[in-house]
């Protein structure tokens, strides 16, 4: 069985940097700071100035990035790519950075994020010759700047993605050149920092902190970036669309000590706890967060009830992907392995259990089973975002709408499923003024309103 908590999955991470002489070593450490937002697979494509040397495998950053392969990895530049499948199978032939040559010379891609019309596209490169190795996405971009007349690469990268829809934060990488493009809506994040004289990008800047880079700035919506050796330029080639920033990294995917959208996801997540314990106050001896995700909200919560917090939850941070499961049933086996209470900090008690979301209703059952197992008077859901009831389309792996379970289930009806005493959820109105993005925030997994056009046949 897999052993994975059911929760929406990270997308991806990205991290590149220019003109330093262990530029692959210092990516290897970036993608090591964005784990967190894939899992299955990583690689690193780097470039001596007039080769590019690419490396890619399945699994974890630390396990398959060697201090072998990185000598393999010539160069003063490097982009890499950490995945979690939002589109596409989990094969090696899908993981990133993507390579090609072609009449623009040596080009290689990685991308966080979904286009939601890339099936199209694809049928269209296909019925005109074009060879695909792999399902991304990804790579119809790739195709289609290889085959699109343009006396540079960046002329053709431009108008490529001019007409790509969808979300995008990516990287390029030519021999002699970084290009760093966010679409003009800004799905997903991605920032701007400084190692000495090098320059960097990633999508988070906790990644900046492992390697001492200064955090620059974010790169601005429609924005493209472009790094050589005659320094750092920023162009702005795409139509101005409306500003969609996907407010679920604050709730969940981005790491707490980043800084992303222009503010602290740590300071977010206080203020998300703060405004759901006085939109659901309720009388209770502890506050316990679901770790990890739930533990700023649950402090911030703790803080403006005046209830205690403790962290009476335990997550084993060194559980595998794979276990099989007792042929006898253990209730909430795949939950113990991942999370396990203190029974003497949670016996006879009133709790309050903070987490940051209810996907399909599954874990947050088995979480309240195992918290009156061990001893809760009673329990007390707190979630702090909005119910979730729409698919997401832009770069994050979400169930079709059918199997969220505030899709089909009222409040109440949610509560009785999962056990718990009561259950509230932070208003949308509390959480986007606690990040502090009151206009331009896609919330569509919470609305419905989408900010784009939705690829058909897509179950919204």
């Amino acid at each position: 069985m897999d052993v994975v908590l059911d929760k929406f999955h990270e997308e991806c991470g990205v991290f590149g940097i220019f003109g330093h002489p262990e530029a692959s070593t210092l990516t290897q450490l970036g993608l090591f700071a964005l784990q967190h937002r894939g899992q299955e697979a990583c690689g690193i494509v780097s470039s001596d100035g007039e080769d590019l040397h690419q490396f890619r495998a399945q699994g974890l950053v630390a396990d398959v990035l060697t201090e072998e392969v990185q000598k393999s990895l010539a160069g003063n530049s490097a982009i890499g790519h950490t995945r979690y499948s939002t589109s596409g199978r989990n094969t090696i032939k899908e993981v990133q950075p993507f390579s090609v040559t072609c009449q623009h010379g040596q080009i290689a891609v990685c991308h966080n994020g979904n286009l939601p019309f890339a099936a199209t596209k694809r049928a269209e490169l296909e019925k005109a010759g074009a060879i695909f190795s792999s399902t991304s996405d990804t790579e119809t971009v790739l195709h289609s700047i290889a085959r699109t007349p343009a006396p540079t690469a960046i002329d053709a990268i431009t108008k490529v993605l001019t007409d790509t829809e969808g979300a995008f934060s990516m990287l390029f990488l030519t021999p002699k050149e970084l290009i760093a493009v966010r679409d003009p809506r800004g799905f997903r994040p991605l920032v701007l920092g400084k190692l000495k004289d090098a320059w960097c990008v990633a999508s988070e800047t906790c990644a900046f902190d492992l390697i001492d880079a200064e955090y620059v700035r974010e790169i601005e919506p429609g924005e493209m970036v472009i790094v050589d050796t005659d320094g750092i330029r920023s162009l702005h080639p795409f139509v101005e669309k409306p500003r969609s920033v996907c407010t679920f990294e604050h709730v969940y995917f981005s790491r707490p000590d980043s800084i992303i959208f222009g503010a602290s996801v740590n300071e977010s997540r206080h203020k998300m706890g703060k405004q759901l314990a006085l939109e659901h106050p309720v009388e209770a001896d502890l506050v316990v967060p679901v770790p990890d995700s739930g533990v700023a909200a649950a402090i911030g919560y703790a803080k403006q009830s005046g209830i205690n917090f403790r962290q009476a939850i335990i997550r084993n941070h060194y559980v595998g992907r794979t276990f099989i499961e007792p042929t006898q049933s253990i209730r909430s086996f795949g939950v113990r392995l991942k999370l396990n209470p203190i029974k003497d900090l949670i016996n006879g008690q009133r709790i309050i259990l903070v987490d940051d979301s209810i996907v399909r209703g599954t874990t947050s059952k088995k979480i309240v089973e195992m918290v009156r197992e061990a001893g809760a008077r009673e329990v007390h859901l707190r979630i702090s975002c909005p119910a979730t009831t729409h698919s997401c389309y832009y770069g994050v792996d979400t169930p079709h709408r059918k199997d969220l379970i505030a899709s089909r289930m009222t409040t109440d009806e949610v509560c009785e499923y999962i056990g718990a005493d009561s259950l509230g959820y932070l208003s949308l109105e509390g959480m986007l003024e606690a990040i502090g993005i009151t206009e331009g925030a896609c919330a569509a997994c919470w609305t419905g309103r989408y900010p784009t056009e939705i690829a058909n046949g897509a179950s919204v």
